[in-house]
């Protein structure tokens, strides 16, 4: 089954060449009904891709990981966008099996410690839960964008994810931050105050700082880490 989902992807990229993101989500939603998923964490990219799907009722199931270490502005734009647009939001937490005896064992910010603690923070609060939500799925649609990391300009907007046994969509891979601005203002989007204070890529509060003018996209996040080392696990590229 799966071997004959990514043998699909070529046919996919050719009618991705014919449809706006809109109608693609759409005809993705038709194609393979009740199995795609859009992970949500509220950035300003996730927005406008919650506004693609919410606006047109598609029956795309919308997800977030609350890793328990979200800003407070996260949960007011979570709020805000289920008020906005009527639709559930499932969220997915960690498994306090693995979450509870790293937290004993090594302390609640033990991530700044190594490299090592962190990504196993990252793997229980983010990896772990995002392996259930995606189980049983056949497409999974995502807010990556190319100008976010210098290990996303080569992505395809549509790829296979071999470890969660995915494809894989990016709505707005190749837009840039001014589009993104532009639809979110255009269509009034409930978005997170934080991006008006230098935040740029947010996930939890511990791991994450504003920019400074000039800084790489994703310098806010793990910025005590080295730069090479600034993904978490959700999005592993070759």
């Amino acid at each position: 089954m799966k071997q004959s989902l990514q043998h699909n992807i070529p046919n996919l990229h050719t009618l991705l060449k014919e449809l706006e993101p809109e109608r693609f989500l759409s005809a993705l939603s038709e194609q393979y009904e009740g199995a795609v998923v859009f992970s949500s964490s509220f950035s300003f990219e996730d927005q406008v891709i919650t506004h693609m799907i919410a606006s047109q009722k598609l029956p795309i199931q919308i997800f977030t990981l609350d890793t328990g270490r979200l800003f407070a502005e996260t949960y007011s734009v979570w709020n805000s966008t289920i008020d906005r647009y009527q639709t559930p939001i499932k969220a997915y937490y960690p498994n306090p099996v693995f979450l509870e005896p790293f937290v004993h064992e090594k302390g609640p910010s033990a991530f700044y410690d190594s490299v090592e603690n962190r990504k196993e923070c990252c793997y229980i609060r983010k990896v772990e839960p995002l392996k259930r939500a995606l189980a049983g799925n056949d497409i999974w649609v995502t807010g990556l964008r190319a100008e976010h990391s210098s290990a996303r300009q080569d992505l395809q907007q549509i790829e296979w994810d071999e470890s969660n046994q995915i494809i894989k969509y990016h709505p707005i891979l190749n837009w840039s931050t001014e589009q993104v601005a532009a639809y979110i203002q255009e269509n009034n989007i409930p978005y997170n105050p934080l991006h008006d204070k230098g935040f740029v890529s947010i996930g939890c509060a511990p791991c994450t700082r504003a920019i400074k003018e000039g800084e790489d996209f994703r310098a806010g996040r793990w910025w005590w880490e080295d730069a090479n080392k600034k993904e978490c696990g959700l999005h592993e590229h070759k």
